[in-house]
């Protein structure tokens, strides 16, 4: 197979969809990889790596979708790339076009097979594309919001950790995923007093157990939720539904619960976000004030990292990616449930249902 890997050109994203060391593995099964040029540049991989995995390197994006019968990215195609995706063409990456209706439509008249890296979901719940990313942005975004509390960065000016004779930061995280508990990890490592919220009492009893003794557990509801926002300083939405939109777990009417100053970071605003008032942000415009709270909710967190960020991410999707190339998508699916459940969009066709659900439009099942 012919297996292209262009530069991502959303705003500061710096990842790349594959690490050299990837493509030496596709090239050693015989396939053809196509890599644009300076794509990894950014990650810290260069040309030259790529070369000497086996890479044969094209100066554009455009003639990388055009030699290629698979397209491997971090993030989802944006407005330029929407007509490079042809008929049959597989594209391989983040979507989550649940919160997108322009992208969805888009796909769906490419006519291209659309692999969701967030919806490959395994036996268990798990979801093994989504956890490398989902670790560093909990993590990245925690060390942002206790960033974004500086009185010089807009927040209350508070140290997370304090200092001996004045307490530290009060973290709220919502939801006890990935996400959350990355997130809770860092906080109680900066020393703040946290708590985690969930709906899962079994994920509860299981963080109750595994997490450092500044961490509480929460049964997560409006009540309690509220109760908390009035001694919060930095809370971090992390609650994923997957392949739908998250729920908005704050409302606009509870920032007035908040003090001013405090930080909200929507870890799941690639998901649409779980505040009311959360739309998305970049790396070069990442904040903003709503009735005096400070919102930060950059969509593409990871980017920041990309040496990390692509080097975790290609551990994970590699294995997908190896399948798919040398069996095809039909086979490949057919044969891997997980696999079969990252099918969002198929040859004009929305194939998955929360998708469709989200934005009224029929949903066919796939047929492979």
């Amino acid at each position: 197979m012919k297996i292209g890997v262009p530069k991502e050109i959303k705003d500061n994203e710096n990842r790349v969809g594959m690490t050299p060391a990837g493509v030496a593995e596709l090239v050693a099964r015989g396939h053809e990889v196509f890599v644009q040029q300076t794509a990894g540049e950014n990650s810290g991989f260069a040309d030259e790596a790529y070369v000497k995995a086996g890479a044969a390197m094209l100066p554009t994006i455009e003639e990388t979708y055009a030699a290629a019968d698979m397209i491997v990215k971090v993030k989802e195609p944006v407005g330029p790339e929407y007509a490079l995706v042809r008929p049959g063409q597989v594209v391989f990456t983040y979507f989550h076009f649940a919160c997108d209706r322009a992208l969805t439509e888009a796909m769906v008249k490419s006519g291209g097979v659309c692999v969701a890296y967030e919806t490959v979901q395994l036996a268990d719940g798990s979801l093994p594309l989504l956890v490398p990313m989902s670790e560093v942005a909990g993590r990245l975004g925690m060390l942002n919001g206790a960033y974004y509390l500086q009185k010089t960065k807009g927040g209350r000016g508070l140290l997370a950790c304090g200092v001996p004779g004045v307490e530290p930061a009060h973290v709220l995280v919502l939801g006890g995923g990935i996400v959350g508990q990355a997130a809770a990890r860092v906080a109680a490592g900066l020393g703040a007093t946290v708590t985690i919220a969930d709906i899962s009492l079994p994920k509860l009893r299981e963080l109750s157990l595994s997490m450092p003794a500044n961490v509480t557990t929460l049964f997560s509801s409006r009540h309690n939720i509220e109760r908390e926002l009035a001694r919060a300083d930095v809370v971090v939405g992390a609650v994923l539904v997957p392949g739908d939109k998250a729920p908005h777990l704050v409302t606009r009417d509870m920032l007035h619960i908040m003090r001013p100053g405090s930080v909200l970071v929507d870890v799941a605003i690639d998901q649409g976000g779980c505040f009311e008032t959360s739309h998305p942000t970049t790396h070069s415009d990442p904040v903003y004030e709503v009735d005096g709270i400070l919102h930060y909710a950059v969509a593409n967190i990871p980017g920041a990292v990309p040496y990390t960020s692509t080097s975790a991410l290609t551990n994970a999707t590699l294995r997908y990616a190896i399948a798919l190339a040398d069996k095809g998508w039909q086979r490949a699916c057919r044969e891997d449930a997980a696999l079969r459940l990252g099918l969002n969009v198929v040859e004009g066709k929305v194939t998955y249902r929360a998708v469709a659900d989200v934005f009224s439009m029929p949903w066919q099942p796939v047929e492979i």
